[in-house]
């Protein structure tokens, strides 16, 4: 049963088991900020604002994660004075969907833009490829700067990974593929950061830790062969959470002080 072994494996594949927030039990540092929620194309997705001066920088957060995972770096930007922006992905935070993928977490990021047109934008894990992949489709002016932290690369890799972890037959892994271009018009063999990133002006950080069992250090090599006009921060110890005071201080310098 082919077509049942597709849904199922791609349900897997894309629907998120964590990241999820209650309205009335936000993390603290949440209930400090504005709150929005923006609809689009039959999805709502939330944001958080904590409200500063006309610089704008937006954070894109990761797979099973949510607005709150960028408290420490939150804290720090906001002596700035600048504004700090946070989106809930698809299916996690308090937005709409039970399914996650990249195309429409770029369209969040895009319609925001349009509206708030942010100066910088930070994306960890997925958030960062989904960064990637807005600044590739969406080209907007204001973005200024761009910050990649444990971000992957190539999709077919993570694709691969998933059958792997669930022992699937190569005939369903070309299934799911053949699915996502098309439901999606992707074609996943061309669908890397690297390319997205290939020849791109923008200025940057690829940030990713020699220790990241989540994402191999080799993806941001990849990432950094193709976008020249990036720094390459590679640390150690942080694993893939890359939460970590000495690198925030050298993201605030390079946004600030570069």
């Amino acid at each position: 049963m082919p077509d049942k072994a597709l849904l199922m494996a791609y349900g897997y594949f894309s629907e998120p088991r964590d990241g999820r927030l209650l309205p009335d039990n936000l993390p603290e540092i949440l209930q400090e900020a504005t709150k929005e929620t923006i609809s689009h194309d039959h999805h709502y997705f939330q944001t958080y604002t904590w409200q500063g001066n006309e610089n704008k920088i937006l954070l894109i957060h990761g797979w099973e994660s949510n607005a709150a995972r960028w408290e420490k770096l939150i804290r720090l930007l906001i002596k700035s004075g600048s504004t700090i922006i946070a989106i809930d992905a698809p299916a996690h935070g308090l937005s709409s969907g039970k399914e996650f993928n990249i195309p429409t977490y770029a369209e969040f990021i895009n319609v925001f833009s349009k509206i708030h047109q942010p100066k910088f934008i930070i994306g960890h894990s997925m958030g960062g490829v989904a960064c990637a992949y807005y600044q590739h489709n969406y080209k907007q002016d204001h973005l200024e700067k761009m910050i990649l932290l444990g971000s992957p690369s190539d999709f077919n890799i993570l694709m691969q990974n998933y059958v792997n972890l669930l022992g699937l037959n190569s005939k369903v892994y070309q299934l799911i593929k053949t699915y996502i271009k098309q439901r999606y018009n992707v074609n996943t063999d061309e669908f890397t950061s690297q390319n997205f990133l290939k020849g791109a002006t923008i200025s940057g950080i690829i940030a990713h830790d020699i220790h990241d069992d989540v994402v191999a250090f080799s993806e941001a090599k990849k990432i950094a062969s193709a976008w020249k006009n990036a720094q390459f921060i590679e640390t150690q110890n942080l694993g893939h959470s890359m939460h970590d005071d000495k690198l925030n201080q050298k993201i605030y310098q390079f946004l600030f002080e570069a």
